[in-house]
């Protein structure tokens, strides 16, 4: 046993020996990795961080200071603030202004509180939630429904008159007798119906617009107005109606049939793509005849020019030599000194003789008649306003009738949107056929200003029970006529206005240059 027991370290110390070279190789290999790891990837990994972490402390320091400058650039240009004005009035002032107040509620309770059956101007003293004092007019039914509307604004309300005098004064130079135009139309209707899908009722949408549209007194009238009969309960279109000739006949009797089938939005929309569209074959004619008018005005230019200041120059040398003048050289000297010697006279006889046109035009029938139907007989021209009628009218009488308008309703406001005597005449035939039971087109038949083409296109619709889309297609076809035509013609016209202008220049230029060559033979 004891044997056995000195043996075992011997056996021990062997093994150890032998083990310490492996673990010494162990531990080479161990710490050779830790170098090696610690030199390809620590290393460059602490860099890295390093590196990054001052990129990125640059860059916020940077960021920081453009941002920071950015914020000065804009604060400079930003538009300062105006210094809201403090309103201050004398006590005298005050005390006036509370009498005519104390005066004010005694009339409401009495006379003022009276309905009249027709609207009457009235003219207002307020005060805003600044401290201003406003004075304007609105139109009403009573000076009760006047109060009520400015308190409901927000107004604290001095004063609310009307007279026979201030009718006349403010009532005729209001808003009665003037029309919106198609631009501020198509953007009325457009944010009336954002407004309106967004969740605002419709009076709200119509005080907004009436901020946002300001810069016109006539409007703005008149949405105050729309706004005050809104609130009373009218109709929207009652409340349209009511501005005399500010809205379209054709917008009030569709919002009047959309009321009646709760489409007002699908309405609006339809309406500002209509009157979009209208505009834009407005354009087209006003297009159409600029360059013309503004090549016509340069050629008159150029020959008045010449009369004026060339011709006296050749004149002078032909009676210095005693030279003959005949023929045309004799025309255009004596239309030279006529228009020196009288171009007052010239001027007036041309002021007068458009006035008087333009007067005749607009005040006698028969003479505005005879003119449209002599500018529909000339060649181009005649196509052009044909085309252009027939797409207003078409893409109007699909709307209506899209929009179940009555028949009889839809040709009285056609012939109200023409200012052509011949299709209002024919609109107005349209109405008496309907009267007597006949048929629609009975009336565009065999009639020299409506094409073959929108007549058999208004009877296929009338047979198919479809005549609102079948219209709808006639406008399209002649807007792309008419847009086509107007295209043409600009091509067209540029070179024979050149060649007229080159052709009247010439004549003149040789008839005054022509008896130079005599004088010369002379001399020789």
């Amino acid at each position: 046993m004891q044997e056995t027991l000195n043996e075992t370290p011997k056996n021990n110390g062997i093994l150890d020996i032998l083990k310490t070279p492996f673990i010494v190789l162990y531990n080479i290999i161990v710490y050779a990795g830790v170098g090696i790891k610690a030199t390809f990837f620590d290393l460059w990994v602490n860099l890295y961080n390093g590196a990054s972490y001052q990129v990125d402390k640059t860059y916020r320091h940077t960021k920081q200071q453009f941002m920071e400058e950015e914020d000065k650039i804009y604060e400079m240009t930003k538009k300062k603030p105006k210094k809201e004005k403090v309103y201050k009035y004398s006590a005298k002032v005050l005390a006036k202004l509370e009498e005519e107040k104390r005066e004010l509620m005694v009339d409401l309770q009495n006379a003022g509180a009276t309905r009249s059956k027709t609207p009457h101007t009235y003219l207002y003293k307020v005060k805003d939630t600044h401290g201003r004092i406003i004075k304007g007019t609105m139109n009403g039914l009573s000076k009760l429904d006047i109060n009520s509307y400015l308190l409901s604004e927000g107004y604290e309300v001095y004063s609310i008159k009307t007279s026979p005098f201030i009718d006349f004064v403010y009532k005729d130079s209001s808003f009665f007798g003037k029309k919106m135009s198609n631009k501020d139309l198509i953007f009325w209707l457009t944010q009336l119906s954002t407004y309106i899908k967004a969740g605002l009722t419709l009076n709200e949408s119509i005080k907004i617009l009436t901020t946002q549209m300001k810069g016109n007194k006539a409007r703005t009238t008149a949405f105050k107005a729309i706004s005050y009969e809104l609130t009373l309960g009218e109709s929207f279109s009652s409340a349209l109606e009511k501005q005399g000739s500010m809205f379209p006949a054709l917008l009030i009797n569709m919002i009047k049939a959309a009321e009646a089938s709760g489409t007002l939005v699908e309405t609006l929309d339809d309406m500002a793509n209509y009157y979009t569209e209208i505009n834009e074959t407005h354009r087209q004619m006003i297009s159409a005849m600029t360059y013309p008018t503004i090549i016509t005005v340069f050629a008159i230019g150029v020959v008045i020019f010449i009369l004026i200041y060339v011709v006296p120059q050749f004149t002078e040398i032909y009676a210095t030599n005693n030279t003959e003048i005949t023929g045309i050289t004799k025309i255009v000297v004596d239309a030279s000194a006529f228009i020196q010697r009288d171009y007052m006279l010239i001027i007036g006889i041309i002021l007068g003789t458009v006035v008087t046109v333009m007067v005749l035009y607009k005040t006698v029938k028969a003479f505005k008649t005879a003119v449209q139907i002599f500018l529909m007989h000339i060649p181009v021209i005649k196509n052009i306003i044909i085309y252009n009628e027939l797409t207003v009218f078409s893409k109007t009488f699909a709307s209506l009738l899209r929009n179940n308008v009555f028949i009889t309703d839809s040709m009285d406001i056609l012939s109200r949107i023409t200012n052509n005597e011949i299709y209002r005449a024919i609109m107005y035939k349209t109405i008496n056929n309907i009267i007597k039971g006949e048929k629609i087109s009975e009336a565009f038949k065999d009639h020299w200003a409506i094409p073959n083409v929108a007549y058999y296109m208004i009877v296929t619709g009338e047979s198919t029970g479809d005549l609102a889309n079948m219209m709808q297609k006639v406008s399209e076809y002649y807007q792309l006529l008419h847009k086509n035509i107007i295209n043409n013609l600009k091509s067209f016209i540029e070179p024979i206005m050149i060649s007229f202008l080159a052709v009247i220049v010439g004549i003149i230029i040789i008839a005054v240059i022509g008896p130079m060559f005599d004088m010369y033979n002379q001399i020789a």
